[in-house]
C-alpha cells in the first residue's frame, strides 16, 4: 500500500506556489499515484502581525513554529520552507532532509509607473523617495547607495506588496527575483540588483523540505531531491550568518557560489552592515563545494574574521 504524505505548508500564495514545486518533483522521481500526496495550510505567527518588523516580533521561528509542531505530533510528514526562514540551528528531532536546485538568489528593486509595478534602480528614483522594506538587511544596503531615501516598513505577501506602490505614496520595494519567478512574475527585461549594491540574505532562493529524524523511509525518498552543491552554498552562508548570531536585528547579507570555470571551487561573500548604510565591512573566501565540513568552516572564519573587525555592528 502506498503510503499517504501531508506535507505543511505556509498558506501565502508564494508558498502553495513552493510547495506545488515539491509536489511535482515527488510525483515524478517516485511514480505515486494521484491523491498520495496532501497539502495542509498552516498559518504561522509571522503571517498574522504585519504591522511590525521581523526584529520587532522575535525573528526566528516566526514562520516556522507551526510548521515545527505539526511535524512533532505527527499532522504533517513533511513541510516545505523557504530556506531563509528557518532558524540556522537544525530543530531536534527534525531534519532538513532536501534543499533543492536554488532558484536566483538576487534581489530586484520594483518601483511604481503609471503602467503599474516595474523593475527600476536605485540611481532612477527621485531624492527623498520612499521606499518600503521590513528587512534591515535591505534597509542598510539601500541607504548605503542611496541614503537620501526615506524607507519605510512593507510586510506583506508579494501582491500585497505590489498593490501598496505609488508614485505618491511608497515609490519602490525590494523583493526577491526567486519569489517573483516562482510566481511567474518576471519578464525577459527584468535585471536583478547587482551583489555589489545588494547582497542576498543567506539561504535566499531556496527551499528547504523538512520531517522527522526518525522517519528513514521518508528521508531516503526525499534525497533525491537534495542537490548537493546547493547544500554546500546555503550551509556556508547560514554558518556565516550563525556565526554573527543573525537575529533579524542585525543587517547581515551573504552569497555563496560555484566558480563557473571550476566546479571544484566555491566562494562565500559576507557582508556586515550598520542599520543605517554608514558603515560596514564585508570579505569573500574560498571552499570546496563537496565537502560540507569546508563549506560550514567557511562560513564560521568568515563571520568571526568580520566579527572581529567590527563588533559593535553585530546586535546580540
Amino acid at each position: 500500500m502506498t503510503r499517504q504524505i501531508t506535507i505543511g505548508t505556509r498558506a501565502s500564495p508564494l508558498a502553495l506556489a513552493q510547495t506545488e514545486r515539491i509536489v511535482t518533483a515527488l510525483h515524478g522521481v517516485l511514480s505515486l499515484p494521484a491523491g498520495a500526496i496532501s497539502v495542509r495550510k498552516i498559518s504561522t505567527k509571522g503571517d498574522g502581525i504585519l504591522d511590525r518588523t521581523l526584529a520587532e516580533i522575535g525573528g526566528k521561528g516566526l514562520f516556522t513554529d507551526e510548521l515545527d509542531a505539526g511535524l512533532r505530533d505527527g499532522s504533517i510528514d513533511l513541510a516545505v520552507h523557504s530556506l531563509k526562514d528557518l532558524p540556522t540551528a537544525e530543530t531536534p528531532g527534525l531534519v532538513t532532509a532536501a534543499i533543492p536546485v536554488r532558484e536566483d538568489p538576487r534581489d530586484v528593486l520594483i518601483v511604481a509607473t503609471p503602467d503599474g509595478p516595474s523593475p527600476g534602480s536605485l540611481a532612477e528614483l527621485p531624492e527623498g523617495a520612499r521606499v518600503g522594506t521590513a528587512s534591515l538587511r535591505r534597509k542598510a544596503q539601500i541607504l548605503q547607495a542611496r541614503p537620501d531615501l526615506n524607507i519605510e516598513p512593507l510586510r506583506g505577501n508579494i501582491g500585497t506588496r505590489l498593490a501598496k506602490l505609488s508614485p505618491d505614496t511608497v515609490a519602490a520595494t525590494v523583493l526577491a527575483m526567486a519569489g517573483l519567478n516562482r510566481m511567474d512574475y518576471t519578464g525577459p527585461d527584468w535585471q536583478a540588483l547587482a551583489p555589489d549594491i545588494m547582497l542576498p540574505a543567506a539561504g535566499q532562493g531556496a527551499l528547504a523540505v523538512q520531517c522527522r529524524a526518525d522517519d528513514a523511509t521518508l528521508i531516503a525518498q526525499l534525497a533525491v531531491l537534495d542537490d548537493v552543491g546547493t547544500r554546500a552554498c546555503v550551509m556556508a552562508e547560514r554558518s556565516f550568518l550563525a556565526g554573527l548570531d543573525g537575529s533579524c536585528r542585525t543587517p547581515i547579507a551573504a552569497l555563496a557560489y560555484t566558480d563557473p570555470e571550476n566546479a571544484q571551487t566555491a566562494f562565500l561573500r559576507g557582508r556586515l552592515l550598520a542599520e543605517d548604510g554608514t558603515e560596514f565591512v564585508e570579505n569573500t573566501c574560498r571552499f570546496d563545494p563537496a565537502d560540507l565540513d569546508a563549506a560550514d568552516a567557511a562560513g564560521s572564519q568568515l563571520a568571526a574574521e568580520l566579527r572581529t573587525r567590527a563588533p559593535h555592528l553585530v546586535i546580540a
